[in-house]
């Protein structure tokens, strides 16, 4: 039995008060920890059928004032892993 393919597009995630120089780091953070999320923990009920949403509001968090894009990608990522999986 093969896993199953996910494909998560992401057009565009909208972070205020973020230093725009972080960005790509942001960015590929957020794939790494998906990536990890979805490996540890499977695919959100929410996605066993096609799912397709025009925008998907994860809430707030707070980040630490000396968090690095890293850490900031992290926690966005599991905001929008636990936002599909609510």
């Amino acid at each position: 039995m093969r896993p199953a393919t996910i494909e998560l597009h992401i057009e565009e995630l909208v972070l205020h008060g973020l230093a725009l120089g972080d960005r790509y780091r942001i960015a590929d953070a957020v794939q790494r920890e998906l990536t990890r999320l979805f490996a540890a923990q499977g695919a959100p009920p929410s996605l066993a059928h096609n799912l397709e949403s025009a925008r998907l509001d994860v809430g707030s968090f707070k980040v630490a004032p000396e968090a690095r894009g890293e850490a900031i990608g992290v926690q966005v990522a599991q905001a929008v892993h636990g936002g599909l999986s609510s």
